[in-house]
């Protein structure tokens, strides 16, 4: 078995994953942040559990594994003791995480540039001062400097090179993300790759077909209410169950659930930095799947 790529930050350590105890029938969720994992968690619990309530907090239920806020045994243990079909979130790449044949792996792609304004967003609800205690920093001296607008800020993240490894929440980070997932799922038939688009324009139909990826079988009668509880207003509006709250990190909870809009990056940036970002991703990752990530719904096969 090929070694695994090790990803480690102030509050993740992939490492955790080496010698996970899978069982046959898990689910991970893989995906970068702010590009539906939350919602795949929720549309994985509603086709397990078959019912819009679910019962324990959805971070509960399926914990991120390799954030070190909680530790390794606590959150192996929890696993150990469930007994429903599990659904494991990971933002580690595949590449880090044990492939068993037994496991279904799903990764959810989204526009880099829509994902990229989510994080602009979610980095003014997190508390920095509870970051830094949870993650052991030590508090800065110095009053933080202003922060660039929406714009500015987008455009030095398209701009900015760094190795994949060093930020997964990167240009290049999103993109070897989605890089080795594409690459695998074109011969392994237990990755999934979903798009976020698609869970936008068809919700139903997407579930439907994680539905059949995952060999979950659902009474017609009950899919209006699941697709229901997967909507962006009834996962806004059950927030504090739903939304990953370890450690007091977040201001609002319900600032979580912001958009979940598609064309945010393209509203920001004009017709040249449009085309400075097309450049920049051609660079970092293959055609086939660039066509598929910037598609429109429904242009091409899945």
């Amino acid at each position: 078995m090929p070694s695994l790529a090790t990803y480690r930050s102030a509050h993740i350590d992939s490492s955790r994953w080496e010698g996970f105890p899978f069982r046959d029938g898990d689910v991970v969720i893989s995906t970068r942040s702010k590009s539906g994992t939350t919602w795949m968690q929720m549309i994985c619990a509603l086709l397990i559990f078959q019912s819009p309530e679910l019962p324990e907090p959805l971070p509960a239920m399926s914990p991120w594994l390799e954030q070190t806020i909680a530790p390794k045994d606590e959150v192996y243990e929890r696993l150990a003791a469930q007994r429903h079909r599990r659904f494991i979130k990971t933002h580690t790449p595949l590449d880090g995480v044990p492939m068993d044949p037994r496991v279904t792996y799903v990764v959810v792609g989204r526009h880099p540039l829509d994902m990229a304004v989510s994080l602009y967003h979610m980095y003014d609800n997190l508390d920095g001062e509870r970051f830094r205690a949870l993650t052991r920093r030590p508090a800065t001296a110095t009053a933080p400097e202003p922060r660039p607008s929406l714009h500015d800020w987008l455009i030095a993240w398209i701009d900015r090179d760094v190795p994949h490894s060093d930020d997964l929440s990167s240009l290049p980070g999103a993109m070897w993300h989605l890089t080795d997932a594409w690459e695998r799922h074109l011969c392994r038939p237990n990755v999934l790759l979903v798009h976020y688009d698609d869970l936008l324009a068809d919700l139903a139909g997407e579930m439907r077909r994680i539905a059949d990826a995952l060999d979950i079988t659902v009474p017609e009668h009950l899919w209006p209410a699941l697709v229901d509880a997967a909507t962006f207003g009834s996962m806004k509006s059950r927030a504090d169950r739903l939304v990953p709250t370890a450690g007091g990190l977040l201001k609002d909870v319900t600032a979580f659930f912001r958009r979940g809009a598609s064309g945010t990056g393209s509203e920001v940036l004009t017709e040249e930095e449009l085309a400075r970002y097309d450049r920049r991703a051609h660079e970092l990752a293959p055609a086939d799947l660039l066509r598929w990530l910037h598609r429109r719904p429904g242009d091409l096969p899945r």
